[in-house]
This record gives C-alpha cells, sequence and structure tokens, in this order.
C-alpha cells in the first residue's frame, strides 16, 4: 500500500465562539486523488486553510512525511511540498509566466545574478509536460483561466509538490479543458502526487477519486472508495440530517403577488432570465451552491447591479430600479451577506448605523436630532432584543448575531413590504439564530414578503414555504413546501436531476 503523505488527526477550529471544525479525521496517501465533499459551509475551506497553514487549528494534530505538527504557517507548508490551486488561480500580475512558476523555486540571495534563461527553460518544461502550449514571456495578465490554471499546477510541479490540493479546479472550464485538466490530474496521480480534490461536481469525483471522504456541519463523517458510493449515496451523505424544532414553522395568510420577476437578466453578473414570485406573507427561499448567482440577483434586484433585460413588478406595477435609492422608494430593503463591509459601520453606534436608511427621518436641515435619532434606535434593539448597554457603543462592540440585528433594524426602519435576507444567520450562534428566525417569522406575519438566501439547507427546508433552486446563474426549478427534500434541492443545485 503506497505510504501515507498526510495524516490530519481530530482538527478542530471555532471563529467567534462558532465551531467550523470538530474533530476531523482524513489522511492522503501517495499516487492517491481523494476527494473532499460537502455542502457550503461543511468545513472545506476551513480545513484546507488549515493545511496550507493560513488558519491554525485549535486542537488537533497534522502529520506530514512523519513528522507531527501541531500547526503550519505558509513558509512551513511549501517546505513540506504541499500546494494548493484554488476556483480563482493566484498569480502576480505584473510578472511574466516564467517569474510566477519561478518564484516558490527561487531563496533570493543577495547580490545573487538571475539566470532568466534557466527561469524560462524551467518554466518551459513543466509546462510541456503538462501539454501547455504557453509562452513562458507571456505576462499573466493575458492568460485566459484554463490557462491561468495550468501555470499554477506548473508552479506546484515546480516547487516538488507532493501534496496538491485543489479547490473546484473545473468551476471555470469548458468540458474540453475540464477533460484536459483530468487527465493531467491522473498523470500527476502516476507520480505520485497525492492529490486533495474539491468539488460539487460527481462526474468528476467519480472520474477520478480513488476514495471519498464527506465533511457535513464541520465533522468528517465517513470515508468511501470511490466503487462503494453513487450519486443518491453520496447526497445522502452530505445532507444526512433531519429538520429539527430550532426552526419552527409558523402557518400565516399568504397574499397577493408583492414581487415579482419577468425574465430578469443581469448581463454583467451572470444573472440570466430569472422568472419568479413571492407574495405578501411568504418566506421564497433561494438555494444553491457558491457562484450559483443567488447573491448577483438579490443585487440584481436591489438595484446595486441592474438588471439589463426583464421587469420586475413590485406590488403590481412594473418598477425602474436603477439604484439601491430607487428599490427603498418603492418599500424595497436589502440585508446584504457580507455584514461586516456592506451591512453595519462597525465604528459607528448602533443609532447611527440604524438611522442610515432613513437619515431624512432624523433630520433637519441637514442636521441629525441625536435625541430622535436615539429614540429611534432604542426602539428597534427593544424589538429585536439587540444585547447592548446603550446605542451610543459601536456596532463592532456586540456579538455577530447582534450585530446582524442591527443591520436588519437598520433596513426594517423603512418599513419595507418586500425584504430580501442573504445569508441572514451565516457565523452567528443558535440562539441568535432562533431570534432572526422569529423576526422574519414575525415580519412574514405582518404581510411582508420575504426572499430568503441561505447556503443551510435546514434553514431553507424548514422556513420557506417554496424555494427557487438556482445554478450558474439560472432558476432551475422551483418547489413547493411538500416536494422540498434535501436530496431533491441539493440534487437539482449539482445538476443531477431534471
Amino acid at each position: 500500500m503506497p505510504h501515507r503523505l498526510l495524516d490530519a488527526a481530530r482538527v478542530a477550529k471555532s471563529f467567534s465562539g462558532v465551531r467550523a471544525l470538530r474533530d476531523v479525521t482524513f489522511d492522503l496517501r501517495a499516487g492517491e486523488v481523494h476527494a473532499l465533499v460537502g455542502e457550503n459551509g461543511a468545513g472545506k475551506s476551513t480545513f484546507i486553510k488549515i493545511l496550507t497553514g493560513a488558519e491554525t487549528p485549535d486542537s488537533g494534530s497534522l502529520t506530514i512525511g512523519g513528522d507531527r505538527f501541531r500547526h503550519l504557517d505558509p513558509s512551513t507548508a511549501r517546505a513540506l511540498g504541499i500546494s494548493a490551486i484554488y476556483q480563482h488561480p493566484v498569480l502576480f500580475s505584473g510578472l511574466t509566466v516564467a517569474e510566477n512558476i519561478a518564484l516558490p523555486v527561487d531563496r533570493g540571495h543577495a547580490f545573487r545574478r538571475i539566470d532568466w534563461k534557466s527561469r524560462r527553460r524551467m518554466a518551459e518544461d513543466l509546462l510541456n509536460r503538462l501539454g501547455a502550449p504557453i509562452d513562458p514571456q507571456r505576462d499573466v495578465e493575458s492568460l485566459t483561466m484554463p490557462e491561468r490554471q495550468l501555470v499554477e499546477i506548473a508552479r506546484a510541479i515546480g516547487a516538488r509538490a507532493r501534496i496538491l490540493i485543489m479547490d473546484e479546479p473545473t468551476a471555470s472550464l469548458t468540458e474540453r479543458e475540464v477533460a484536459n485538466l483530468l487527465d493531467i490530474v491522473r498523470a500527476l496521480r502516476v507520480d505520485g502526487v497525492g492529490i486533495i480534490y474539491i468539488s460539487h461536481k460527481f462526474d468528476e469525483i467519480f472520474s477520478v477519486a480513488d476514495r471519498v471522504t464527506v465533511l457535513r456541519d464541520g465533522e468528517s463523517i465517513e470515508t468511501r472508495l470511490r466503487g462503494e458510493l453513487n450519486g443518491d449515496e453520496l447526497v445522502r451523505l452530505m445532507v444526512g440530517r433531519e429538520l429539527s424544532l430550532v426552526y419552527p414553522k409558523r402557518t400565516v395568510p399568504i397574499g397577493g403577488v408583492a414581487l415579482e420577476l419577468r425574465d430578469v437578466s443581469n448581463a454583467r453578473s451572470g444573472v440570466s432570465q430569472i422568472s419568479l414570485s413571492v407574495r405578501k406573507g411568504e418566506i421564497l427561499g433561494i438555494a444553491g451552491l457558491v457562484g450559483a448567482g443567488r447573491t448577483e440577483l438579490a443585487e440584481t434586484i436591489f438595484g446595486l447591479s441592474p438588471a439589463t433585460a426583464g421587469e420586475i413588478v413590485v406590488n403590481g406595477a412594473v418598477t425602474l430600479i436603477r439604484t439601491p435609492a430607487d428599490a427603498v422608494r418603492v418599500g424595497l430593503a436589502y440585508v446584504p451577506e457580507d455584514r461586516q463591509r456592506h451591512g453595519i459601520v462597525g465604528q459607528m453606534s448602533i443609532a447611527a448605523n440604524v438611522s442610515l436608511s432613513t437619515l431624512s427621518q432624523v433630520s433637519w436641515r441637514g442636521l441629525i436630532d441625536r435625541r430622535a435619532e436615539d429614540v429611534r434606535a432604542n426602539g428597534w434593539i427593544s424589538q429585536l432584543r439587540v444585547k447592548a448597554p446603550s446605542v451610543a457603543v459601536p456596532v463592532d462592540a456586540l456579538s455577530g448575531g447582534n450585530q446582524q440585528k442591527v443591520a436588519l433594524a437598520r433596513w426594517l426602519s423603512i418599513k419595507p413590504s418586500i425584504l430580501v435576507l442573504d445569508e441572514p444567520t451565516h457565523g452567528v450562534d443558535v440562539a441568535a439564530k432562533a431570534e432572526i428566525h422569529q423576526i422574519m417569522e414575525t415580519l412574514a406575519a405582518s404581510g411582508v414578503a420575504i426572499v430568503l438566501i441561505s447556503s443551510e439547507l435546514p434553514e431553507l427546508l424548514a422556513m420557506a414555504d417554496r424555494i427557487a433552486v438556482m445554478r450558474a446563474g439560472a432558476l432551475v426549478k422551483t418547489l413547493d413546501r411538500v416536494e422540498a427534500t434535501p436530496q431533491t434541492v441539493l440534487a437539482l443545485a449539482l445538476g443531477h436531476a431534471a
């Protein structure tokens, strides 16, 4: 049996009290392709960051080449022969292909002249080995996406990588380019390289993987030989859980259509001919994998990146939404996914954050009435049960869940009829998550139409009245609550069901 290149034992990691990994066990053998699969948020990215030294685990150990480590830093990981190739290649613009390939190899001695001819020859040899007819003297900015990935692979081989991590490497490739890349993976395996292959595409996994490990909710669930699995079994292992009472769904009256999209497209962001509707009192879930176009759709609806085709109908009237101000005027609010960058202003007070969307209501002749601002903010922190000593404290002093509630308060203060929530419970603890769900239920009961984007299938399946599944910027299918199952939603998102 080939020797083991890597042994990860009981690796755990938390961020701000939220558990990302829990006792993950994983191993990799020389000349093996070991697929790592799981839903969004299963812990794959965190585990890879620990292997490359970008994150430090809270506990557990890594054994590489027979040596045991509590944690790695990036330079140690590279020295041990660990290289990662991501969905979006990381190359240095302004440098040539040869210079990028040479970077991990050059150690940079003072007063040493660079042997340019040797660099170009090394790059040429590595690229020829991959069957990549790329001129080593080309600037990387001129390369296509598949060419960039080939350069990254050449760089990893040149640095004598023994453990190669490939994270969604074919996401931007054509069918022919995918086939070429998989051939390269097989050739690397013959050379004794161990490859950790991360992909949502089952056909690729069943084509090249020797073994498959499933991560779920930050835990390694099971490792199987490729021949022991089929698509249905893999989906079951990835989902593998029943809905619990964490998500209590209330039945509320459903009214008329509040928001309708008619063949809405956004050429800039890849959203293509979306037609769907959400009614008053309804929670419409939007499901899909990373890159499916869910956030891009939300930004199109809200006017952050206006639609380039189709119609947006708000409460029965065709509405031109070119800016967020247009959206707000017709009662549409949007709580974005990244609350730190787009949802709150961390250095500003709770009161200032809450009033950001309604400054005209707390100001007169350009001057803000601080008393009116405080009164308004106090009302919202009481209603949403924000835990804070006063509305004067900066928002970045609050917990993640309370920051999210402040982001909600900012947009609820405009009294929207339509509310788009993008990952509203991401990175918050269980108690805060339950409170945010209760807020959503209360809003729906009052007649607000809610669009809920979430990467957590249990959340969508429990909270949504219907679920629209997206893939590659398009709407695949909209499921009624009774027909939406974890297997069905995930299969649609992965492109394994009609």
